[in-house]
């Protein structure tokens, strides 16, 4: 998976609009191999966007779970501390 989508299910408060935007254009990005499309390529790039969108939103819509939500700033700071272990600062 791409290292810079980040899990968006089981949050408080819940993914925005943007943050789900933002891991479906970097799927996109990804397995198309293009950060951005050329002309020819702009429109069929922008529908694929759109539609895992679409399905992100509906996947995160129909998840279940019992656990707590998670706090994003906690999970942010355990982020940071982990790097900080791997890249020694």
């Amino acid at each position: 998976m791409c290292r810079n989508i980040r899990t968006l299910h089981n949050f408080e408060p819940p993914a925005t609009p943007d943050e789900v935007h933002g891991a479906a254009l970097q799927y996109v990005r990804k397995i198309s191999g293009a950060a951005k499309p050329s002309a020819a390529n702009a429109e069929a790039f922008e529908r694929a966007v759109a539609a895992v969108e679409a399905a992100t939103r509906e996947l995160l819509d129909s998840l279940v779970t019992a656990a707590p939500p998670k706090d994003r700033e906690v999970e942010a700071a355990k982020a940071r501390e982990r790097a900080a272990v791997r890249y020694g600062r």
